[in-house]
């Protein structure tokens, strides 16, 4: 007897729906994901979690086994610690993630550098939307083309599963090339109005264990990008 689709995802990927269907229903999951390094993912995920935290209790769960979120936020002084917590889960993260559903608003995933282990399928089919970071060049975005693959199989699964491409280290002032335009165009996946330029700031925050919006006025250009990002995913 032939299986369905949802059937063979559970048995490849182990997950229990019933416990899918209580993430979904409570705090808001978001996964940022990219199979290709160097795209600043955990920029993203450090500081669009900062950005969350002033809205409701946030948690940052690094699930890449670089740990860089969690190096990051081990870099804050202990007089002024990162405004999230930080935590690295093992196994099931899906399953993993139940246990702090009632307790935060806001869950935040930083996933592996890859789409063919089972932690990004298994964040994506926990997340209520995906955020996939990529760089303003048409090369680096058919370097992700599997991600949009990953993205479709996450959603037999999780068929409410939103996901948006994110521009990131644009140059600030400069206008997106028409062939950036065109390779997005082909892109199944749709891109945020909001990107990320090319800031220094970005990286002296990291540097301090801190984000983008604890940098006072250096930041301020900086937190604004993030919060056009986070008001429209929310």
């Amino acid at each position: 007897m032939a299986l369905s689709t949802q059937a063979v995802a559970v048995l490849e990927f182990g997950i229990d729906l019933d416990n899918l269907r209580e993430i979904n229903m409570s705090a808001k999951v978001f996964a940022i994901a990219n199979q290709k390094g160097g795209t600043g993912k955990t920029t993203l995920t450090m500081n669009f979690a900062a950005g969350l935290a002033k809205r409701g209790r946030t948690l940052v769960v690094d699930t890449d086994p670089q740990g860089s979120a969690l190096q990051w936020a081990g870099l804050a002084p202990d007089e002024r610690p990162f405004p999230v917590s930080v935590i690295t889960l093992a196994g099931n993260v899906a399953r993993e993630i139940k246990r702090f559903r009632e307790d935060y608003q806001y869950l935040v995933i930083d996933c592996p550098p890859t789409v063919a282990g089972d932690a990004s399928q298994l964040a994506m089919s926990a997340a209520d939307c995906v955020l996939i970071p990529v760089l303003p060049s048409p090369v680096d975005l058919w370097a992700s083309i599997k991600l949009a693959n990953a993205v479709e199989q996450a959603k037999m699964l999780n068929p409410a599963l939103k996901a948006h491409l994110v521009i990131n280290q644009l140059e600030v002032r400069n206008a997106l090339s028409r062939a950036m335009k065109d390779a997005l165009a082909e892109f199944d996946i749709p891109t945020l109005e909001s990107c990320i330029c090319r800031r220094a700031i970005y990286r002296t925050s990291a540097i301090e264990g801190n984000s983008v919006f604890g940098m006072g006025k250096r930041g301020a250009a900086a937190a604004e990008e993030i919060e056009s990002i986070i008001n429209e995913v929310i």
